[in-house]
């Protein structure tokens, strides 16, 4: 190195410092709304429940069903064994640990293709834009888990072609793998750093030659399948590999797309992320900024459609799934970004305009994460009853989705099923008959044993307390379509309050029925 370059590195150190301090500082103040609740919020709920029992000797898919990769369990269960299990600010503490930790990748990324203000604006955009607009987009989501790993991936995807390359590719893989034990449509991201590894090395006819992308290919799968393979060999000896495999793949399939949400959403994405979407677009159309980088930007490219395609698979378009896309989408703007930041003219314009554009959108997120956040209650009206009639013993079951009673509570589950999907053919995403929609008839799609295994888990575990979150004239899934439930709840259990979540039945021990004598479907 010369000595003008390492002054110049010096130079920059300081300000790099600066900047860095001032992208924490900005992530950790636009989410203290978040930190200052000691609850969960949306996706957090179902995955904290599942994880409080692990941290209680259980085992995901077995004594508690959800249908997520189970890494991202083990993830939820290591934070609430450390911290406690009910300490949802340390889990949220965590979150932006992670994201920080996402933001340091895409900075690295940016680096390594541009300069450093690249990487700052990149890691910038995706501290705006990963919570954008819609308050629930806060919560520690497998589409925040997955991004880690995957930016950290294509880190070292794009890392050259140096000696250690076929090493970077195998930690690569492993990483993607590790994606997708957080989120089963991470696994698509490995398509697009293919085509990069293979668009940017040598082709020709001679098997000699193909080696060039042969090798690294091949260390980015092996990478990859030694990780499932490790995963699935302790699934295995743990008895789970079974279930594991039903409730995160075969459990998955679409009984309809809802296109007409899809186009809603995707145009509120691209609306509300703008800055970020727009300068994504005119980045990818300018083929001059990315002369010495065709490769990188084609597979940043096939990135966001391989991200929209993952956003789409399940055909729900729920608007976190797009949390996904904001990684590539950020990689993609910062270079365009950093240029017109640099610019004078017209061009400088078009940048104070982005800047002006920036700010004003961290302030509305940040008004409406405090609205959507501050409206939320402290405790449920069933959990705050339970916390005060029943014990630490008592198990409880809830009849509905309403997953939040559990943590309210702070009692555990009866049943494996702590959200009754199973048991009902609940179809994800399709709007409620509160809502005007027709009612589906969903009986094809009960999981079989299901109610069997309610049986046989009502058994092991009597419930203290049943509560029915279903009990108004426009529920979906009343408790008088389910005899099996009808028969139990007749027999064994007495209205003893009814909250604002539904109706609360104790069990009366006095009536001395058996539940396993019950008739079950």
């Amino acid at each position: 190195m010369k000595i003008s370059d390492l002054f110049r590195s010096v130079d920059r150190l300081p300000r790099l410092i600066v900047w860095t301090l001032a992208l924490v500082l900005l992530t950790v103040a636009t989410r203290l709304p978040l930190l200052r609740l000691d609850r969960p919020i949306d996706d957090e709920v179902v995955y904290g429940v599942v994880a409080q029992t692990i941290v209680d000797g259980g085992v995901p898919y077995v004594n508690a069903v959800e249908r997520k990769p189970p890494l991202l369990f083990y993830v939820y269960a290591a934070v609430l064994r450390t911290f406690g299990s009910s300490n949802w600010r340390a889990l949220h503490l965590v979150e932006i640990a992670w994201i920080l930790a996402t933001m340091a990748g895409l900075f690295v990324v940016g680096r390594r293709l541009f300069d450093d203000d690249t990487g700052l604006i990149a890691a910038l955009l995706y501290s705006i834009f990963q919570a954008w607009s819609y308050w629930n987009n806060l919560a520690f989501n497998g589409e925040v888990l997955m991004n880690l790993p995957i930016v950290w991936a294509y880190a070292l995807g794009f890392s050259g072609q140096g000696s250690r390359r076929i090493f970077n590719l195998f930690i690569a893989g492993a990483l993607l793998a590790i994606a997708f034990l957080l989120k089963q449509p991470a696994a698509i991201a490995l398509v697009p750093l293919v085509v990069y590894i293979v668009s940017s090395s040598r082709l020709s006819s001679t098997w000699f030659e193909w080696r060039d992308w042969f090798g690294p290919v091949a260390s980015l799968f092996i990478g990859f399948s030694t990780v499932l393979v490790a995963i699935g060999v302790w699934l295995f000896s743990r008895g789970l590999l079974g279930d594991a495999f039903y409730w995160t793949i075969t459990n998955h399939a679409i009984p309809q797309v809802y296109w007409i949400k899809g186009v809603e959403n995707t145009l509120a994405f691209t609306a509300f992320c703008l800055p970020m979407t727009a300068s994504a677009w005119f980045s990818a159309l300018d083929p001059a900024l990315w002369n010495a980088r065709r490769a990188e930007r084609h597979a940043l490219v096939a990135l966001v459609v391989a991200s929209l395609v993952g956003a789409a698979s399940s055909g729900r378009f729920y608007p976190h799934y797009y949390i996904a896309v904001i990684p590539p989408c950020a990689l993609l703007a910062a270079p365009w970004l950093a240029q017109v930041w640099r610019a004078t003219g017209r061009e400088l314009r078009v940048g104070q305009l982005a800047q002006a554009w920036l700010a004003a959108t961290v302030i509305v997120f940040a008004v409406a994460h405090t609205r959507g956040l501050s409206g939320q209650p402290a405790v449920s009206e069933a959990g705050q009853y339970l916390i005060t009639h029943s014990s630490a013993q008592d198990r409880i079951f809830v009849w509905g989705q309403t997953t939040r009673i559990y943590v309210d509570a702070h009692r555990r589950p009866a049943s494996r099923y702590i959200a009754t999907f199973p048991l009902t053919g609940l179809i994800f995403g399709a709007p409620p008959s509160s809502a005007g929609a027709a009612p589906i008839d969903t009986r094809s799609r009960i999981v079989p044993g299901a109610w069997d295994n309610l049986r046989k888990d009502f058994s092991l575990h009597e419930p203290a307390f049943i509560i029915d979150t279903e009990c108004t004239s426009s529920a979906d899934y009343p408790v008088r379509q389910f005899p099996a439930l009808a028969q139990l709840l007749a027999a064994e259990y007495t209205p003893v309050a009814r909250t604002v979540e539904g109706v609360i039945y104790k069990r009366e021990a006095s009536k001395g029925t058996q539940l396993a004598a019950l008739r079950w479907p």
